[in-house]
């Protein structure tokens, strides 16, 4: 079963969601998509046992072979080629890696070459191992490395995807192969607004969904309405609480703690339910 995590922004608790329940899960596998700012090892200290790079392809001009023809450019959708005083340049970080001009070129002028733009790690925390992304600094797309962090694990028994914040291409690159999405927001207007965006997107995969309310102050708040028109089930509500924040500044494991262990069970649970997993 591979759950992905979602919210509509930043700061909204989706690491602390992911990360327990990843240990509620017992033996699991954390993928960490948050590859601009991956934040999860914070909570689980994994013991590093693997690191590999994440390569694409980009294209290779031989001057001396190129006529000139700009059939490459032509082609090329992401702006990624152009010719300067008569000869072609390449933009490496606006290549999609697909291919294409290579298979266009009519003089064999094009050939294509590896470039690192991150790397991923794999480290073991108790029963959950944790796979991380991380995307090098200046690169304009995560999704290459996110794509190969998905391989990772197909066969996993209990997946959890801290996908990156928003709705943006990584987004929808982290849930295309999950089972369900969570949603985490907070009780407020800004909550509300940023909970439609992955919401829509949730409906656009048709994956089942259901949310975790995080940081609840036990009153009526601007998400129930919402919730309750388009029919998404409410999973769980986390309290406002100042010791649980306190161990989530902390770095700390909630469900660790006696006191916090019911909240992440039920949820698990639920979401088992609620999407239809036995």
């Amino acid at each position: 079963m591979q759950i992905a995590v979602l919210s509509g922004k930043g700061g909204t608790g989706k690491t602390f969601v992911s990360v327990n329940l990843a240990v509620t899960a017992g033996k699991s596998v954390y993928i960490d998509c948050d590859v601009e700012e991956p934040n999860g090892y914070l909570f689980l200290h994994p013991t590093l046992q693997n690191q590999q790079t994440v390569d694409v392809t980009v294209p290779e001009f031989d001057e001396g072979r190129c006529i000139g023809c700009r059939s490459c450019l032509k082609f090329c959708r992401f702006n990624a080629l152009v010719f300067v005083k008569g000869k072609p340049k390449v933009f490496p970080e606006l290549c999609h890696s697909c291919g294409g001009c290579s298979l266009i070129c009519p003089a064999g002028a094009i050939r294509e070459t590896k470039r690192t733009v991150g790397r991923i790690e794999t480290g073991q925390s108790g029963t959950v191992t944790v796979i991380t992304g991380i995307l090098n600094q200046g690169e304009a797309s995560g999704v290459p490395v996110i794509r190969q962090l998905l391989c990772k694990t197909p066969n996993a028994e209990n997946v959890i995807v801290d996908c990156p914040p928003g709705s943006s291409c990584t987004v929808m690159e982290s849930i295309k192969n999950a089972d369900y999405c969570l949603f985490v927001a907070e009780p407020t207007l800004f909550g509300l607004e940023n909970l439609k965006l992955v919401a829509k997107l949730a409906d656009v995969f048709h994956k089942p969904h259901g949310i975790v309310i995080n940081k609840d102050m036990g009153k009526e708040n601007p998400l129930d309405q919402y919730l309750s028109e388009h029919e998404i089930p409410v999973l769980t509500r986390i309290p406002y609480d100042m010791a649980l924040a306190k161990l989530n500044a902390k770095g700390k494991i909630a469900v660790k703690r006696e006191s916090y262990q019911s909240i992440f069970l039920q949820l698990y649970n639920q979401i088992r339910s609620t999407g239809g997993i036995e």
